[in-house]
């Protein structure tokens, strides 16, 4: 485990675990839900709200970082954390899923993807090597391998020669990565939805040795049902005593399910880009604030939230705001979305040191079932 580094599981319920993961810049209490700052920012919201939502850490995107403002340029100004004003932990990925995504124009060799920038169509090339020295340029405490992700579906040849190449990309990550006390560094399994190819990829992770391990290309088009089939297997394949990472989930019902088969940390853009787009997520499900039912609605979004836009508002003020493409808008539902992660994430951390993870879950479904509040 990297100096400075540490995981400690505190509580056990079935597959699910409850602990902390310690960093030299504060604790990470799992299972723990990772907002997206992808360019430095997480979308509508100051650090300091962020935090006041109850996340512990945030995750950057070396990809867009790396090609606006640049990593050097972040270097120069003192690294991410002081570039951005947040001052705890942050989880940078490795960019292979983004090239592989946004990118026009890319070429995926043994050594690494060649491609063009979105921005501006510049060329660049990115490979385990130069994706750890980004990450070491932007000073994550918790960096990622780099490996290819490829999308779902594809046949079980594709995916073997996918992954068994991250693998090789795996290694080089962690020789690139080298001995940086008070930086993690986590590998990702890959697989598909195959057992044995997810089970061959645990075990080449084990070999080369890391501080925590993430379930990698998941939610990329295989839909809920086969996530969670292979999420019944594949944590248990992975180091009992490391941190285990779900990598880009997801939905409330995802994030559920994923801790109850041992998962301990997840991050999404989801509660801000559908704040953005006048979603809001409740304890009774998803709420479309467009829909003229809300414009003389004198009720918060939820009666028991205790966020800004619950506290202060009605629902027929956010509707406005909306309409009127005021900023307000996506300032107070991408609060709130954020604030009711961190609750769920605190009802499932409590659950789990309680052992009560069942019932909790069982109430928690019962609660969407039940829908949005009648209309006035």
């Amino acid at each position: 485990m990297a100096q400075g580094f540490g995981f400690e599981i505190s509580a056990r319920d079935g597959k699910a675990r409850t602990g902390v993961i310690q960093t030299t810049r504060g604790e990470i209490r799992t299972p723990a839900f990772m907002p997206v700052g992808t360019a430095g920012t997480v979308k509508a919201m100051l650090p300091g709200s962020v935090r006041e939502t109850g996340a512990d850490i945030l995750l950057g995107n070396t990809y867009h970082l790396m090609l606006r403002p640049t990593a050097a340029r972040i270097e120069r100004l003192g690294g991410l954390h002081k570039f951005m004003n947040w001052e705890r932990p942050i989880l940078t990925d490795s960019g292979g899923f983004q090239v592989m995504s946004l990118s026009d124009l890319r070429k995926l060799t043994e050594e690494g993807v060649t491609f063009r920038s979105h921005v501006d169509g510049s060329k660049h090339f990115l490979s385990p090597e130069t994706s750890m020295e980004i990450q070491r340029q932007l000073g994550s405490d918790i960096v990622m391998c780099f490996d290819e992700c490829p999308a779902l579906p594809a046949d079980e040849a594709t995916v073997a020669k996918s992954m068994r190449m991250s693998m090789r990309w795996a290694q080089r990550s962690r020789d690139a990565f080298g001995d940086r006390p008070g930086h993690a560094l986590f590998g990702i399994q890959q697989g598909g939805v195959t057992e044995h190819l997810r089970g061959e990829s645990a075990e080449a992770l084990k070999s080369i040795g890391f501080d925590g391990y993430a379930v990698g290309g998941l939610a990329v088009g295989e839909g809920q049902e086969a996530m969670f089939s292979v999420l019944d297997y594949a944590p248990q394949q992975l180091p009992d005593d490391k941190p285990r990472y779900l990598m880009g989930v997801g939905k409330p019902d995802d994030i559920v399910g994923a801790v109850q088969r041992g998962i301990d940390m997840m991050d999404c853009v989801l509660p801000s880009r559908s704040g953005r787009t006048g979603q809001a997520w409740t304890p009774r499900g998803q709420v479309n604030i467009k829909n003229q039912r809300h414009q003389d609605d004198p009720r918060p979004l939820d009666e028991n939230c205790t966020c800004p836009a619950c506290r202060n508002y009605p629902r027929a003020y956010l509707h406005h705001v909306f309409k009127a493409q005021e900023i307000i808008a996506s300032m107070l539902l991408t609060w709130h979305n954020l604030h009711y992660y961190q609750q769920l994430m605190q009802g499932l951390r409590d659950a789990i040191a309680a052992q009560r993870l069942d019932a909790f879950v069982a109430e928690f479904h019962a609660k969407r079932a039940e829908g949005d509040i009648e209309p006035i």
